[in-house]
């Protein structure tokens, strides 16, 4: 994945212009969940001249979701008329509450449950804070609600990056996008972006960014006052059609056998699980839910 990620910002000039063009995406829509696994995966059959990046967002999925979910292919050229995985099965964050917006950092995804729509879920993927400048974990509102917003330059950025005005205004060469929302500390928003090919990446200052049709569609349907729960589960547990499924994100340095056995213990589904495919599991980190059952 570093290997990956490396190439990636080497040419990520070349596929910035590309992917500003690319307008076939596939937006997300509200699904009903009568349990914790949304959606399922899907195959593709790569175009010519088609990225894994491309199909990312055509399929509103982060660079680190399609990568991870297909070890081996090369992501700039898969290879035309090969078949590759689309991960679009998630296993849902376990929140106290189901209403507002969940963001799960080791997942590079943001979930909305609609105070109007109750049982449904939209899910979008997300551009987190990078190494040292991380996203802050915890429970959050959202304070104000900004259209075009202009981009005021942090002091600690301008010293990196001296010749950057002290103000950006809006317009496609403004990191924040079209829109914004604000969360109650202040410092940390959830925004667009200029650069869609970090979605799925540690790309930003510790703000949260979404791909530029996708913060239009949040913006929406969020109001004032929304809570924004911020979380690190690398580890999420499930069960559907009396199946135990580990869904596993790779993300920091943790203790995933920990973590997961606590979980299975909590739920009371240890007996349940097959110790060889969850250890199988922990180690692919696929970042897709998985079948452990014994």
């Amino acid at each position: 994945m570093n290997s990956t990620i490396a190439r990636f910002a080497e040419t990520s000039i070349c596929y910035a212009f590309l992917l500003l063009l690319l307008m076939t995406t596939c937006p997300a829509s509200a699904s009903p969940y009568a349990d914790d696994i949304i959606s399922a995966n899907q195959d593709y059959t790569v175009n010519e001249n088609e990225s894994l990046l491309e199909i990312a967002r055509k399929f509103d999925l982060g660079t680190n979701e399609i990568v991870n979910a297909n070890p081996g292919v090369d992501a700039f050229i898969p290879g035309f008329g090969s078949i590759v995985r689309i991960p679009t099965i998630w296993i849902l964050p376990e929140v106290p509450a189901t209403a507002g917006i969940v963001i799960n950092l080791p997942e590079f995804r943001l979930y909305v449950f609609p105070s109007d729509n109750p049982g449904t879920v939209l899910t979008f993927p997300i551009g987190i804070g990078d190494f040292g400048k991380d996203t802050p974990v915890g429970n959050f509102t959202i304070i104000e609600k900004i259209m075009n917003p202009a981009w005021v330059v942090p002091e600690s950025i301008r010293k990196e990056k001296p010749e950057l005005p002290k103000v950006v205004p809006p317009g496609p060469d403004n990191p924040m996008g079209s829109h914004a929302l604000r969360l109650s500390l202040g410092t940390v928003l959830i925004h667009g972006t200029d650069r869609p090919w970090g979605i799925g990446l540690r790309s930003s200052h510790g703000c949260l960014r979404l791909y530029p049709e996708d913060i239009v569609r949040l913006f929406k349907i969020v109001n004032l006052g929304t809570r924004v729960s911020i979380v690190n589960q690398p580890v999420k547990i499930a069960v559907k059609d009396d199946k135990v499924f580990v869904e596993v994100h790779k993300y920091e340095d943790n203790n995933y056998q920990g973590q997961a056995i606590k979980l299975l213990k909590g739920k009371k589904l240890l007996a349940k699980v097959d110790m060889t495919k969850l250890n199988r599991a922990l180690i692919e980190m696929k970042g897709l839910p998985v079948d452990i059952t014994r």
